[in-house]
């Protein structure tokens, strides 16, 4: 536990210093906070089935958003609703209500007239059955053959001698 909380304040000091140092020379500084990159550093990913489509919203900004719930598949099963952001919420019309959906997501939270409110704001959303892309064109590792390993021969022993020290 001591050794993670070495290397958070390690990462947070670095952070801190890098920023500063952008600052200093009037450059965009691409770091976040410390929390900022602690919480994206964390995975935040569910699976469950698609239980809810709601209707996109769209804004007189031009911004444009869909919810939706996914109830997990855990032993007592809770029911969780997610945004889908922008072009993220092209995403959920492959799916249909019933399928069995992977969701990635963020932790977004604000404060409103002295209220407290949290978002989950998905990020990627895959089926269930779709493996993650591994490159630009999806291409996925080969298949590796299931021929039978050749027997190991039996070690030789060690000769005997006075000296049990290796060197």
């Amino acid at each position: 536990m001591a050794e993670n909380w070495r290397k958070f304040f390690i990462g947070w000091h670095l952070t801190c210093w890098t920023a500063e140092w952008w600052m200093k020379r009037g450059k965009p500084c691409s770091v976040s906070t410390p929390v900022e990159a602690y919480l994206r550093s964390m995975a935040f990913e569910v699976k469950g089935t698609l239980k809810k489509l709601f209707d996109q919203q769209d804004f007189p900004s031009g911004f444009y958003k869909r919810d939706f719930v996914i109830t997990t598949m855990e032993q007592y099963p809770q029911d969780i609703k997610f945004s889908a952001l922008k072009e993220k919420s092209e995403q959920l019309g492959r799916y249909a209500e019933g399928d069995v959906i992977n969701v990635k997501f963020d932790l977004r939270g604000r404060e409103y007239n002295g209220n407290f409110y949290v978002d989950l704001n998905a990020w990627r959303i895959e089926g269930a059955d779709q493996p993650a892309a591994t490159g630009a064109e999806g291409a996925q590792a080969p298949a590796v053959s299931a021929a039978p390993m050749p027997p190991v021969p039996p070690m030789a022993p060690a000769p005997a001698s006075d000296d049990d020290l290796p060197f």
